[in-house]
């Protein structure tokens, strides 16, 4: 018994270069705004500090930038006297 496989009524055809083109170009301004559209959802979700937390943040930031700041001048001061030692 020989079955012939029916085919589909409409075969689906691979779009040639020009639809692919086509496509790109037509999809291409909606592909570009989803990040951004994404990126915006996600921004209100946010729970954003308030000015005196901010100024809070701020401050303990320049603190320990300061602070570091005095450690890696004491050890650069250090390391060049040891240096100034050794060579001379």
């Amino acid at each position: 018994m020989s079955e012939k496989k029916k085919s589909p009524a409409k075969a689906e055809e691979k779009p040639n270069f020009f639809q692919k083109v086509a496509r790109f170009f037509t999809t291409l301004p909606a592909r570009i705004a989803r990040p951004f559209r994404n990126m915006w959802r996600e921004l209100k979700k946010v729970t954003w500090p308030t000015r005196k937390d901010l100024l809070n943040y701020t401050l303990i930031v320049l603190a320990f930038m300061a602070f570091m700041g005095v450690v890696i001048g004491l050890l650069d001061m250090g390391s060049s006297r040891l240096i100034a030692l050794m060579i001379g």
